[in-house]
């Protein structure tokens, strides 16, 4: 009986051992699990704020202004474009054409520059 006993006791303690080890962990796994979540609301609130600022950034007025102030793009005009052929060849820009000087005179204005009384 003495041995059975002695068994069932080694048993009980093993059991409760087991337990404690058991619980332990648990605690461990919640306490990661709790420190993850965490992490996970930190970055998700980064990448919000993160497509905030890229779509601020992305703005066609401040992509234009980067454009022209520091890589000194400018917009293109017909005076400005080339075209290339796909031998290589270029075709000569067409210029715009100059505005035809006015041949009419304008008419007076009333009331404007009448004789002296």
């Amino acid at each position: 009986m003495a041995r059975l006993n002695l068994v069932l006791l080694i048993a009980v303690l093993c059991s409760a051992m087991y337990l404690v080890h058991t619980q332990y962990m648990s605690r461990q796994l919640f306490t990661e699990l709790h420190r993850v979540e965490l992490e996970t609301r930190r970055l998700e609130l980064d990448q919000d704020r993160l497509q905030v600022e890229k779509r601020a950034q992305a703005t066609p007025l401040r992509i234009e202004k980067l454009a022209k102030e520091q890589l000194k793009m400018r917009t293109t005009t017909p005076a400005i474009t080339q075209y290339v052929r796909q031998d290589g060849t270029v075709i000569p820009a067409v210029a715009a054409p100059a505005p035809a000087p006015s041949t009419t005179t304008p008419a007076p204005r009333p009331g404007a520059s009448r004789g002296a009384h």
